[in-house]
């Protein structure tokens, strides 16, 4: 492998300012999912392509229960993209995990209820393996690059994603520390399970914020201080994404051959149109 792998963003707007950045093109973007959540930012970083993604939409207009998920990353696949980096805000269910600090998970909980979070739902049936859904090489990438650059980060640990927009009950947030989780968010399990399905490597860039509402002695997970300290913290993640984007090499990984031997549905029975419609996912398969 040869050629520089294309790298996807999603995340807030508030990514696109950042240094050795240049925006060079607006791009919308149709899917056979709808349209996503706002157009894509063409853009380059050290001279190298990548697209940003706002996954709320520009100004947050989009709760994370009402994102159009599979269009997000359908539209990524369709630009060529095969490494997502996403990144995000989320509550610390850790007293070591202190707001400020990053954290790059290995595992999801996923707790969602009314989201699709597959390509594969009608006419084509997929089993994608799933057991280690944050890629461990993009991970070791975003790790090493928080190392460089001094930022306070903690490699590994599992995401609870809850449906949202509420934040949890107390005895939700309790239990949920019972788990042993580390983290608590509301998007990126569901974006995880749809990278797979598209063959793109997938990792989190989860910025802590809260103590959510176990934390007795702190205040109630609150939307101000939530993109308060979002905001302050943006500025590491925007660091990291540089760095790795600056000395990302071609790497092989089986993250991008994930739809290998898993369609299960018999050739000829294989509605025509669905295989049309997810040609970008399934088409060098069939």
């Amino acid at each position: 492998m040869s050629k520089d792998l294309v790298i996807g963003i999603i995340g807030g707007t508030g990514l696109t300012r950042m240094d050795n950045l240049a925006v060079t093109e607006e791009l919308t973007v149709s899917t056979p999912f709808g349209p996503p959540s706002d157009a894509i930012l063409k853009a380059k970083i050290w001279g190298r392509e990548v697209f940003f993604l706002p996954r709320h939409g520009r100004g947050h207009r989009i709760p994370p229960h009402r994102i159009n998920y599979r269009a997000n990353v359908f539209a990524l696949k369709s630009l060529g993209v095969e490494i997502i980096l996403s990144v995000s805000a989320v509550g610390s269910m850790r007293e070591s995990i202190v707001p400020g600090q990053l954290v790059f998970p290995d595992q999801f909980l996923d707790r969602t209820k009314q989201r699709p979070g597959t390509f594969f739902d009608e006419g084509l049936v997929a089993h994608v393996p799933f057991a280690d859904p944050l890629c461990p090489h993009l991970r070791a990438k975003l790790t090493k690059a928080a190392e460089r650059l001094s930022i306070p980060h903690h490699t590994g640990g599992t995401y609870v994603c809850i449906e949202g927009p509420q934040f949890s009950t107390r005895a939700e947030s309790l239990f949920y520390r019972s788990l042993g989780v580390e983290v608590i968010g509301m998007t990126n399990a569901t974006e995880a399970r749809l990278a797979r399905e598209a063959e793109c490597c997938y990792a989190t860039i989860a910025l802590a914020t809260d103590y959510d509402c176990w934390h007795t002695s702190e205040a109630s997970v609150s939307v101000e201080a939530v993109m308060r300290l979002f905001a302050e913290n943006v500025e590491k993640a925007k660091s990291i994404i540089s760095e790795v984007v600056k000395d990302l090499g071609p790497y092989d990984c089986p993250c991008r051959s994930a739809l290998a031997n898993t369609i299960t549905t018999e050739r000829d029975a294989i509605d025509p149109e669905v295989a049309r419609r997810l040609a970008p996912l399934v088409g060098k398969y069939l």
